[in-house]
C-alpha cells in the first residue's frame, strides 16, 4: 500500500503579506527595459517610476493579476479584471492608490500605488531611493483601496 500523503493547501495571502513586509529596501524593482522606435529606453528612472511595476510584480507572484504594469493607470484597470474590487476602509494587504502630484522637478504628474500594512502604515516605492519603505498610508490623498475577492473578509 502506497503511503498516504498529506494535502498541501497553499496560503496564498500569508504568503503575499510576507513577500510584502520583506520586500521593503529591495532594488529589484528599480528597472525595467522596452523598445520604442528601435531604441532601448528603461522606463523606470532607475526606480523613480517604480510603484506601479512593484505593486504588480508582487500580485503576479501570487497570481493576484494578468501582467505586470508600468503605469498606475494600467494597473487599476488590469487588478479590475483580476478580482480586486473597491472599499472604503483599508485592511492589511489591501491596495491604496494616491491621487496625483505634480513633481516640481520633471514637472510631470503622477499618480502612486502601494500596500496596506496595518497601523496606518503602507508599503509603496519611495521615489528618490529607488526602492520600497514604510511610511504613513496618508503621506497623500488616498483616492482609491481595492481589496481581492479571494483574501479573507
Amino acid at each position: 500500500m502506497a503511503p498516504k500523503k498529506d494535502k498541501v493547501e497553499h496560503l496564498i495571502y500569508e504568503s503575499y503579506l510576507a513577500a510584502i513586509q520583506n520586500s521593503v529596501g529591495s532594488k529589484m524593482f528599480r528597472q525595467y527595459f522596452v523598445r520604442a522606435e528601435g531604441k532601448k529606453i528603461e522606463v523606470l528612472r532607475n526606480g523613480d517610476l517604480a510603484c506601479a511595476f512593484y505593486v504588480t510584480s508582487l500580485l503576479r507572484i501570487f497570481g493576484l493579476i494578468d501582467r505586470t504594469r508600468t503605469t498606475v493607470v494600467g494597473t487599476e484597470a488590469s487588478m479590475l479584471k483580476a478580482g480586486w474590487f473597491h472599499v472604503k476602509r483599508p485592511k492589511i494587504g489591501a491596495i491604496l492608490v494616491w491621487g496625483p502630484k505634480t513633481f516640481k522637478k520633471s514637472g510631470e504628474t503622477h499618480k502612486h500605488i502601494g500596500f496596506y500594512i496595518g497601523h496606518q502604515k503602507a508599503i509603496s516605492n519611495n521615489s528618490k531611493r529607488g526602492m520600497p519603505y514604510i511610511h504613513k498610508y496618508d503621506f497623500r490623498q488616498i483616492e482609491s483601496m481595492y481589496w481581492h475577492e479571494s483574501f479573507p473578509s
